[in-house]
């Protein structure tokens, strides 16, 4: 209310002294100034040197309530009008990753960010850049399922805290008089960091009163809220920061979540299953060949491409039905392709989304060690999550490499006339992108290329699709984790795959795979609505649906 009295009082002294010099300049209405042409024929009666008075008025008043403005803004919520136009000037131009933490650093007393002054400065200018137009917690999928967290509470909680760390480090408040805001928290705290209250004075808790843990694990990581926001604010980070905080130096961790870590530290996969049957997923089908690096060695034969299974594809009973299609698909192609078989772990994005960037960065030094020695040029994977952390993040270690997602490989090799979809699937399907292929970098074309050169196929669209698709919830390394409040955010994204009449709902992730399949039990509609990643569809359409169901 009072930002547009503001703004009403500029625009009314503006136009009464526009009216005014007309009348003590003598000029006539013009329709090109219609206001003050009106203005001056009401006022007409105050004659030349009244109307030069009045001028003057006007200006001087204008001129107080923009100074009293610019004193404001800083102190209210429209301090976005100043950060704002830098924030979004000194955004990053490049794909979203995490930044790494240098453990060989001895002068960190802590690992990622316990304390508000602990964000990077562009961290903090985001807190004030922020418009409050509420569109992120729009889209998250925590809030729009009962969580706690809100994307935009959490930035104006930030900085708010902000506010009232300076104003008691400083014994001022922030930019503003002391008289003029008296009575807000930052001036108060100011006065009594400046006396001898100070020693009396104890700041909430970033980490537990500011932002409760509840919300700091309720991410999953899918960065909508980032997409939406007009002023490029990047929440993802600062959640992560403090995940790390809480798992480096504090050791606390939702035990689910500390189950998965410790799963991967001794065997290298979230359920602790033996590392040396990594690669027994292979033996399931006889009419697939997947050689490993070392058999193709031994063989003599020189491959393109290493096949990343990842932990789904290497132990999930249903993924090992996606990596066996692809690995089939990839056959009939006659591409040239490896795996790494047992010496292969955890990709490391699980440990580095739930804060142990520890884990991740000796799990990401052991693979690119393995990929050097197998001379690893190309990586094709089946698991969004690992293509994200390969492409995006892995070069931060010096890994180079050419890094494809398997629907990007198969719409390739249908695109050159290796792989012929002739057999129909008559089938109406949508398809769930996954935040990590489509957000992340943006795969959108892909799966669905292969979907629409499918015979038989009709392709519809859900409302929430592309930029605008909602998460599953497996992000963020909420896979692992049970969800305790609220609605499960997988059933409420397979009610919107089912809102459009869908015999198969489709994905491109063994991750989403799993939570829409859950989501399809869940509603009890998984005998009429099937779950099916990319690669089996078109295997049914390659080989056909029938040999392909007998064989898996």
């Amino acid at each position: 209310g009072l930002v547009l009295i503001f703004i009403a009082g500029l625009m009314l002294s503006v136009l009464f002294g526009n009216g005014m010099s007309m009348i003590w300049h003598g000029e006539e209405a013009t329709w090109s100034e219609p206001v003050a042409s009106l203005i001056a024929g009401a006022f007409s009666w105050v004659g030349e040197t009244g109307a030069a008075a009045l001028f003057f008025i006007a200006w001087w008043v204008h001129l107080l309530i923009l100074l009293t403005f610019l004193v404001y803004v800083p102190q209210s919520k429209h301090a976005h009008l100043i950060a704002a136009p830098i924030n979004v000037f000194f955004s990053r131009l490049t794909r979203p990753k995490l930044s790494p933490i240098n453990f060989e650093d001895e002068s960190q007393e802590s690992f990622g960010v316990g304390k508000i002054e602990d964000f990077t400065q562009k961290q903090l200018i985001d807190l004030y850049a922020c418009v409050e137009c509420g569109r992120c917690t729009s889209m998250c999928p925590a809030t729009g399922t009962g969580k706690m967290l809100s994307p935009m509470d959490l930035i104006l909680k930030l900085r708010d805290h902000l506010t009232e760390k300076g104003a008691v480090v400083t014994s001022r408040a922030p930019w503003v008089p002391a008289f003029a805001f008296k009575h807000t928290r930052g001036n108060q705290l100011a006065f009594a960091a400046a006396s001898e209250q100070a020693a009396a004075i104890e700041m909430p808790s970033l980490i537990g009163d500011v932002i409760t843990e509840e919300e700091i694990w309720a991410c999953t990581t899918c960065r909508n809220c980032e997409d939406q926001c007009p002023v490029m604010n990047e929440h993802v980070d600062k959640i992560i920061d403090l995940r790390r905080y809480l798992v480096l130096t504090e050791g606390r961790m939702n035990p689910d979540a500390q189950r998965a870590m410790t799963n991967i530290e001794r065997q290298g996969n979230p359920w602790g299953l033996n590392r040396k049957e990594r690669e027994s997923w292979r033996e399931l089908r006889d009419d697939v060949h997947v050689p490993t690096v070392k058999e193709a060695a031994k063989a003599g034969e020189e491959i393109e491409y290493l096949f990343w299974v990842g932990s789904m594809g290497s132990y999930d009973s249903r993924s090992q039905k996606i990596a066996l299609a692809f690995a089939k698909l990839l056959n009939e192609a006659g591409v040239k392709f490896a795996i790494l078989g047992n010496k292969e772990k955890n990709s490391g994005d699980t440990p580095r989304r739930l804060g142990n960037e520890f884990l991740f960065q000796e799990l990401a030094t052991n693979n690119i060690a393995e990929f050097e020695k197998a001379g690893v040029k190309k990586i094709v994977t089946i698991d969004p999550h690992a293509y994200n952390t390969f492409k995006n993040e892995y070069p931060d270690f010096g890994f180079e490499a050419e890094v494809y997602h398997h629907t990007e490989l198969l719409a390739k090799l249908i695109e050159e006339g290796r792989l012929v979809p002739k057999y129909p699937v008559n089938e109406r399907i949508t398809f769930h992108d996954s935040c990590y292929l489509g957000r992340y970098n943006d795969v959108y074309d892909a799966p669905r290329k292969i979907l629409r050169a499918i015979p038989g196929v009709e392709l519809v669209e859900m409302e929430r699709n592309r930029e605008r698709g909602m998460c599953c919830g497996a992000g963020g390394g909420l896979m692992w984790m049970e969800e305790t409040t609220g609605n499960r955010i997988n059933v409420a994204r397979t009610e919107q795959a089912l809102a459009v009449n869908p015999t198969v709902i489709s994905s491109g992730c063994p991750y989403c795979l799993t939570m829409l399949s859950d989501g399809t039990k869940a509603k009890e509609v998984e005998d009429r609505v099937a779950t099916y990643d990319v690669a089996e569809l078109l295997a049914k359409s390659v080989f056909g649906e029938e040999k392909e169901e007998a064989a898996s």
